[in-house]
């Protein structure tokens, strides 16, 4: 069976893909999502998403960026998949699909970041057999 993946580009979508999105970023509500992902997508975000029997089970959103360390790239800022969901192919799908929208826009690499804690091991797995490479520490400094 072949995933098809889906772009979201309306409020309908988006919301469509809340439980999935709600899985990785427990801190959303129905209520900010519409708002908070079309104001990211004016700023270059892409949402794309796997529809099963009606409902989304995993959802990838993305970016293209250029950097002097990188070149043009795609970094993924999120890709989740509800518990239900997870092993049966939709976030590999997704990455694929990632991965052909890089090489047709002549991007040098991918990047993602993902937590270093136990829930995200599979997700982990998914990225280093995918020929993902861990390749820095990431730091944050958080105003108060």
């Amino acid at each position: 069976m072949k995933i098809k993946v889906k772009r979201a580009s309306t409020p309908e979508e988006i919301l469509k893909c809340f439980d999935a999105i709600h899985s990785l970023r427990p801190k959303m509500t129905r209520e900010n999502i519409v708002e908070r992902i079309t104001g990211m997508m004016s700023e270059g975000y892409i949402l794309i998403y796997v529809e099963d029997d009606g409902k989304v089970p995993c959802f990838c959103g993305y970016r293209y960026a250029n950097l002097l360390a990188w070149g043009k790239a795609i970094y993924i800022d999120d890709l989740g998949t509800v518990a239900e969901g997870r092993g049966k192919g939709y976030a590999s799908a997704l990455l694929d699909y990632v991965f052909d929208e890089a090489r047709k826009n002549s991007c040098e690499q991918i990047h993602l970041d993902s937590g270093c804690f136990p829930e995200r091991y599979d997700a982990h797995r998914l990225y280093l057999n995918k020929g993902f490479n861990i390749v820095s520490h990431h730091f944050t400094y958080k105003f108060k």
